[in-house]
């Protein structure tokens, strides 16, 4: 399969929301496709540190994610990829796409020289755990979340 990556577009930008909607624990928050998600997604074109990158194959948007590029004092200053809402469609699961997404992701970060790539999972998915687990992920910390 010939896979492509590049930054979306406002009109993948639907397909995009489905992708990231077909899922149990992220249907409820994602909600569904409308004009607060055009203004996100016009607020992540409009940053330079921010990307959001979609896998196409025979001009079809198969799998999606975003990447923000995040600078730092720790660490000796040095900035941090943040990878989220990596998806890939289920019909396309179990192929490798998902390894070649985050492939990407760690090339375009040590392209903008982050020295570090990180991301948080849901504990309701343990399968994501495993995968990102078997690309070398270490669950090092415990993550915390507060709404506002």
């Amino acid at each position: 399969m010939e896979l492509t990556f590049r930054e979306a577009a406002l009109a993948d930008l639907e397909r995009v929301v489905e992708l990231i909607a077909d899922d149990a624990v992220a249907a409820t928050r994602t909600g569904t496709y409308g004009a607060p998600h055009v203004a996100a997604f016009e607020a992540i074109a409009a940053s330079p540190d921010n990307e959001l990158v979609v896998a196409e194959s025979g001009g079809e948007v198969i799998g999606v994610m975003q990447l923000t590029f995040i600078p730092g004092i720790s660490r000796n200053g040095a900035s941090r990829l943040l990878v989220e809402a990596v998806r890939v469609d289920k019909a396309y699961r179990g192929q490798g796409i998902g390894r070649l997404l985050m492939e990407h992701a760690h090339e375009r970060g040590r392209e903008r020289g982050c020295v570090l790539a990180q991301l948080t999972s849901d504990k309701q998915r343990p399968d994501a755990h495993r995968f990102y687990r078997n690309l070398g992920y270490e669950q090092s910390h415990e993550g915390f979340k507060l709404p506002l």
